[in-house]
């Protein structure tokens, strides 16, 4: 769960960001406690014109050089890090074009989609390692915010929208996720898993979870179409749960 172990281009960006505010900040601080001691320190007393020329050189270093330098250094080293997790259209690197899974946010339970094949887990995302994976997040209630830090930034998921966010894997593992926006009662228990796997593995295992979720589907349809083969009047096919598709795939934790 920390973001200061990155296992991916997005979230390794952002561990480097922080490590140079860290090291701003430390800066800082020694400089205040030595400017502190300095000031503590007895001497004759100040002019009209040295308090005027010292007040004169606080306020520019202090109200605008300093802030102004702070401020210049964080666009120079926060935008490419910002720029990691954009979805930028047409991008291809050598895992392949990015994979589009939609995040959805229930209380209090994530729903993955993957839209290319109708696979639905609960709260497990299963992505190939080495490839850029575009998130689609959305709510059917309140604002969650999906957030995996190993992997990348976090980023909201509103009723009514769709965010994008770009993660990627470096290698397999697990990787833990979770709402970073306060939703409800059960908020502390809405988290998820993201399995990277090699992109061979991944493939065999889309493969079979599809089989998996043909056969479930099968019986439910025949059922539905009743023995002689038209639909019943007014049934309508039933999509999978994302429960019931999870057990099918060997998703659900």
């Amino acid at each position: 769960m920390s973001a200061l172990d990155p296992a991916g281009p997005s979230a390794g960006a952002i561990a480097q960001v922080w490590w140079w505010m860290f090291g701003v900040a430390a800066l800082v601080w020694l400089g205040v406690c030595v400017a502190g001691a300095l000031a503590m320190r007895r001497r004759a007393a100040l002019t009209p014109a040295q308090h005027r020329r010292t007040a004169r050189r606080w306020l520019i270093g202090g109200g605008l050089l300093l802030p102004g330098t702070a401020i210049t250094a964080l666009l120079v080293f926060g935008s490419p890090a910002g720029l990691h997790q954009l979805p930028w259209p047409g991008a291809r690197d050598a895992g392949g074009a990015p994979l589009r899974v939609e995040a959805i946010g229930h209380q209090w339970w994530w729903e993955v989609h993957y839209p290319d094949s109708g696979l639905r887990l609960r709260n497990e995302m299963r992505i190939p390692a080495g490839r850029a994976i575009d998130v689609h997040t959305m709510s059917r209630d309140v604002i969650h915010s999906f957030w995996v830090p190993r992997l990348g930034g976090k980023l909201d998921a509103v009723p009514g929208r769709t965010l994008v966010v770009r993660l990627q894997a470096d290698r397999p593992g697990a990787y833990r996720g979770v709402c970073a926006e306060f939703c409800g009662t059960g908020h502390a228990h809405m988290g998820l898993v993201v399995q990277a796997m090699p992109a061979g593995d991944f493939e065999a295992w889309m493969q079979q979870a599809q089989k998996a979720q043909q056969s479930q589907q099968a019986p439910q349809q025949a059922q539905e179409t009743g023995p002689s083969g038209p639909p019943h009047a007014g049934a309508a096919p039933a999509a999978p749960t994302a429960p019931a598709a999870a057990s099918a795939t060997g998703g659900a934790r």
